[in-house]
């Protein structure tokens, strides 16, 4: 690990945007720099999006970020985030490997926004670290790369690696970045500014509140917590109902009222689709797959996956990936840029 900077130092940031990268996740943490500095009055924070090439990246909605530069240029941030998205994977080249780990042997502190926590676990450089990465592709990067703590906070702050998940959590770390320098007088009117109640802070979870119907129930949500943590070794419903100060009949209504399933068919659909997600964001096995999912049946395995999804396990591999949908500009059109550096 790199010694940890002082965070109240940091005033220029980097924006390593990789193909299909998450626009709001840029935009939240480039407008949380722009509206820092309008609070306090004079130029604090600077930035600038980058690209291998120095030519402007397309977003997952389609856009792309004007004012783009390489990152080989002059410009060299207190910290380089990379900016992830959709795809991840094919949007990760052997270049950016090569990049990320000369800076990381150059002592660069490293950030990621949304997926672009995998770029970072990829190139090696987040051996070690605590990591956080967007809800969606946590369990299967979590088999990957088991020199990395992946958490489920929104964002995490470790030594020299400053990383999130994705939507508007950029904001949530940059806020923490502002308060560090600028004082938490100066947070609350950021959060004004963006007509939020509060900006959240390190150590809260991106999962969101189990409760579909009413509202959330501290309960509920912790025996979701003990499902989520332990699928690869499920707990039998009693022992659930136990560690949450319930007995089994009470744990059974309160699912049931919020959820609309008991918690034995809500723990089953957590490790299904955790299943799922393996398939498509791993290369393990069916059977492996099975075992981190507490199934130690494949027949088992594979035939409760047909009654969740209507197909094998073995099928989910092949079947063809669900391009995002989004507005195409008109043949012949100008590429949409959307510059929000100015």
């Amino acid at each position: 690990m790199g010694a940890p900077p002082d965070i109240a130092s940091l005033t220029s940031f980097g924006f390593l945007t990789l193909p299909n990268y998450s626009m709001i996740a840029a935009s939240s943490a480039i407008e949380a720099c722009r509206i820092a500095n309008y609070v306090a009055g004079g130029e604090i924070y600077r930035w600038q999006v980058l690209s291998l090439s120095g030519e402007p990246v397309e977003a997952s909605n389609g856009l792309s970020l004007a004012r783009t530069g390489a990152l080989s240029g002059p410009f060299r941030p207190d910290i380089l985030f990379v900016c992830g998205g959709v795809d991840i994977r094919s949007a990760v080249d052997r270049r950016t490997l090569e990049e990320l780990r000369r800076m990381a042997r150059r002592g660069q502190p490293l950030g990621a926004l949304c997926t672009g926590s995998f770029a970072l676990a990829e190139a090696g450089v987040m051996d070690g670290y605590r990591c956080a990465i967007h809800w969606e592709n946590l369990s299967a990067i979590r088999e990957e790369f088991a020199e990395v703590e992946f958490v489920e906070d929104i964002f995490v702050i470790d030594g020299d690696r400053f990383t999130c998940t994705g939507g508007t959590a950029p904001m949530d770390m940059m806020a923490a970045l502002v308060e560090a320098r600028l004082g938490r007088g100066v947070k609350q009117r950021l959060a004004e500014q963006f007509i939020l109640e509060r900006l959240r802070g390190e150590g809260e979870s991106q999962q969101p509140p189990v409760a579909r119907h009413g509202p959330a129930h501290p309960a509920l949500d912790y025996a979701a917590m003990l499902m989520r943590r332990t699928m690869d070794a499920p707990l039998a419903v009693t022992a659930i109902a136990a560690r949450v100060n319930l007995s089994s009949r009470q744990l059974e209504r309160l699912f049931r009222q919020h959820t609309g399933v008991g918690p034995a068919e809500y723990y089953l659909s957590l490790r299904l689709s955790h299943a799922r997600d393996l398939l498509r964001q791993s290369d393990m096995s069916v059977t492996a797959v099975g075992i981190a999912c507490g199934f130690v049946s494949p027949a088992h395995f594979s035939a409760a996956y047909r009654r969740r999804f209507g197909h094998a396990p073995r099928s989910e591999r092949a079947l063809p990936p669900q391009p995002e949908k989004r507005a195409r500009p008109a043949p012949g059109a100008a590429r949409p840029t959307e510059d929000i550096l100015s």
